[in-house]
């Protein structure tokens, strides 16, 4: 009699469904903060950088302080075309400002993703719920790639909301290719911190991974930038391969911004590879 009222009981209970892609929803959730204050800051820098284009182009002064630059910082900082709003936008924000505040964003939400869960004994606990450590990797590539492309978001309505007020003129297809490519470029160094993370079990050599992508890769092209005899560093330059031909100006081919898509892939199934075959909490 008493086992046939608990089995009426348990049937009575509501059934709990599993969540389906638990580990990304939850990565998604726990970090929107975050998402949101680096949303914030990027319409903050575009705010502060676009609407004074208008003043800036056509002002001969400003243009004889461009000039008056020495050619190879001008170089480095991609100012030779300044003098257009699309030139303008790819040289302050995505070349410059936006990659920085992006790829920060990005290697920290890599790094912290399995490195820093695994240094905090977060790591181990997931693991002990039922789910392999390839879903693990795989569900927090995803999230990462998710928050990157709504940053990438962010800046195309952003810039788009700008383009008339501030006299941008900048050609919409060619803001939605640039915004991919920057958030590939992102991607890529973020799928770096998130491999290393997987490698090392520690957040600090995530950081110093994806770093190392972000800051070499700007590096390479400032340096191949200055002589013809370095121009083979180029080759080198994610940053490069991305920036190099203007997309904000001249588009983009469709291989370029798939090969950084399938480059962030690669990082992460070698991430899921490499967290499969070790120890973790070592």
């Amino acid at each position: 009699m008493t086992a046939t009222r608990v089995r009426l009981a348990v049937d009575r209970l509501p059934l709990v469904r599993r969540t389906a892609l638990p580990i990304f929803t939850k990565s998604l959730v726990d970090g929107w903060r975050s998402l949101v204050g680096w949303s914030v800051g990027f319409t903050a820098a575009l705010s502060l950088y676009l609407p004074i284009f208008p003043s800036m182009s056509g002002n001969s002064q400003m243009q004889d302080l461009i000039d008056s630059l020495p050619s190879e910082l001008t170089s480095t900082l991609n100012y030779q075309q300044i003098d257009t709003g699309a030139g303008y936008t790819q040289s302050t924000f995505f070349g410059l400002m936006g990659f920085l505040l992006i790829s920060i964003a990005a290697i920290s939400w890599g790094a912290a993703a399995i490195g820093g869960d695994e240094e905090s004994g977060q790591l181990e606990l997931t693991l002990a719920h039922a789910v392999t450590r390839v879903e693990v990797v795989a569900q927090r590539f995803a999230a990462l790639t998710v928050k990157i492309l709504v940053l990438a978001l962010v800046a195309f309505v952003v810039i788009l909301l700008w383009n008339g007020p501030a006299e941008l003129d900048i050609d919409v297809a060619n803001l939605v290719e640039t915004c991919l490519l920057f958030g590939g470029l992102a991607l890529v160094c973020g799928s770096t911190a998130l491999l290393c993370g997987a490698i090392t079990g520690r957040r600090i050599w995530g950081i110093g991974g994806g770093a190392a992508v972000a800051v070499l890769g700007y590096v390479f092209n400032a340096i191949a930038n200055q002589s013809a005899d370095l121009e083979w560093l180029h080759d080198l330059s994610p940053y490069y391969a991305a920036f190099g031909n203007n997309p904000l100006t001249n588009g983009t081919d469709g291989w370029t911004l798939a090969l950084f898509y399938l480059a962030a892939l690669v990082l992460g199934a070698l991430a899921a590879l490499t967290l499969r075959q070790r120890d973790v909490g070592v």
